[in-house]
C-alpha cells in the first residue's frame, strides 16, 4: 500500500467526489479512479458506494479513513522532527490532556521556553485518559497529562505539583445549592452526570469509588461524559448533577451554575507522562528538560 495512494484516498473522502478530488490533486479522473480500484482490490474490501454525483464511504472505508489519517499525521510529524534537527532548536511538541487547571502550569513552561526558543510550536489535544493514552501509544502525542487514578505502568512520568478538587456542579436553583459541601448521602437517588474515568471499576485504585464506599453501586448515573463542557450543558438543561473537578466549568456570578466540593474532601493528583524508551525531537527534549526543572524545583520548594 503506497503512502501516495492513501493521500489520494483521503482527498476523495474529503471532497466527496472523484471529480473534485482529481481537480485538487491535479491528476486525471481515470488515473484517480484506477488508483482507488487498485486499493480496493489490494484490501479486498469495497471502500466507496458510488453514485453519479458523489461517493459515500462504506464502513470499511470509514475505518481506513481513520487509520490513514493517523498514518499521514505520523509521517508529517516525522518530517517536521527531521527538518527541525538543526543547531537552532525548532519543531513541534504535542501534548494531550483532560480538562484540568494544571494546564496553567504547562502554559507557564511553554511561556518560559517561548522566550528562549520562539521557533518551537505547541499542539494541544483535549481528551479523556483513553483518548490521550491511545494517541500516546500510537506516537501521535509526545506527552500526556493524566488525572489520577490512571494506569501509569506503561509510561515514564513526573508528578505535577498540584491537586484537582472533586465536587458537584449544579444549577443555582437546585435544592443542594444552599450547602457549602456535598456528602455521599446527599447524592443518593439523584440523577448524576459522571466522568467515564471516575466510573471505571477496572482500575486497581479508584479514589472516587472509595469515597462513596458501599453506596457506589447505588448511584443513579443517568449520563457519562469525557469532557466537562458537555456535562455543564446537561446540568443547565436540568438533566442532573455533574460530579466533576473544580475550575473546569464556568461557575462565575454570571453563570446559572455553581460548584460545591465533596466532603470529606476528595482530590486527584496529576502526572505528565510519556512512553518508555521514547525518542524525542529536539523540541520535545527541551520541553521535557524544562518540565523536569520546573516541577522538581516546585516539589522540593513546597
Amino acid at each position: 500500500m503506497e503512502f501516495r495512494v492513501l493521500r489520494y484516498f483521503l482527498t476523495v473522502a474529503r471532497e466527496g467526489s472523484i471529480t473534485g478530488a482529481a481537480n485538487f490533486l491535479h491528476v486525471t479522473q481515470p488515473t484517480l479512479s484506477r488508483q482507488l480500484k487498485d486499493l480496493e482490490q489490494e484490501l479486498g474490501k469495497k471502500l466507496f458506494t458510488r453514485s453519479s454525483h458523489s461517493i459515500i464511504l462504506t464502513d470499511e472505508g470509514m475505518l481506513l479513513r481513520k487509520r490513514a489519517e493517523e498514518i499521514v499525521d505520523m509521517v508529517d510529524k516525522l518530517g517536521i522532527e527531521f527538518s527541525s534537527m538543526e543547531e537552532t532548536i525548532s519543531g513541534d511538541v504535542y501534548v494531550g490532556g483532560g480538562e484540568t487547571d494544571a494546564m496553567r502550569l504547562i502554559a507557564q513552561v511553554v511561556k518560559g521556553l517561548q522566550l528562549r526558543y520562539p521557533n518551537i510550536r505547541y499542539h494541544l489535544y483535549s481528551g479523556n485518559e483513553d483518548d490521550v493514552t491511545e494517541r500516546l501509544d500510537k506516537g501521535l502525542l509526545d506527552f500526556g497529562i493524566l488525572i489520577e487514578p490512571a494506569d501509569l505502568s506503561k509510561y515514564n512520568f513526573i508528578n505535577i505539583p498540584t491537586k484537582d478538587v472533586w465536587g458537584v456542579v449544579m444549577r443555582k436553583d437546585s435544592p443542594l445549592a444552599f450547602k457549602d459541601t456535598i456528602q455521599a448521602l446527599d447524592l443518593l437517588n439523584l440523577p448524576l452526570i459522571c466522568s467515564r474515568q471516575a466510573m471505571k471499576k477496572t482500575l486497581s485504585k479508584n479514589e472516587f469509588a472509595d469515597w462513596f464506599g458501599e453506596n457506589f453501586d447505588k448511584l443513579n448515573v443517568v449520563t457519562t461524559y469525557n469532557l466537562a463542557y458537555n456535562a455543564a450543558i446537561m446540568v443547565e438543561e436540568g438533566i442532573g448533577y455533574a460530579i466533576t473537578l473544580d475550575k473546569i466549568v464556568n461557575t462565575s456570578s454570571e453563570s446559572n451554575l455553581c460548584f460545591r466540593p465533596l466532603e470529606p474532601r476528595l482530590e486527584s493528583g496529576l502526572n505528565i507522562v510519556w512512553k518508555k524508551h521514547q525518542v524525542f525531537s529536539a523540541a520535545a527534549e527541551m520541553f521535557l528538560k524544562e518540565i523536569h526543572g520546573k516541577f522538581s524545583y516546585s516539589l522540593s520548594d513546597g
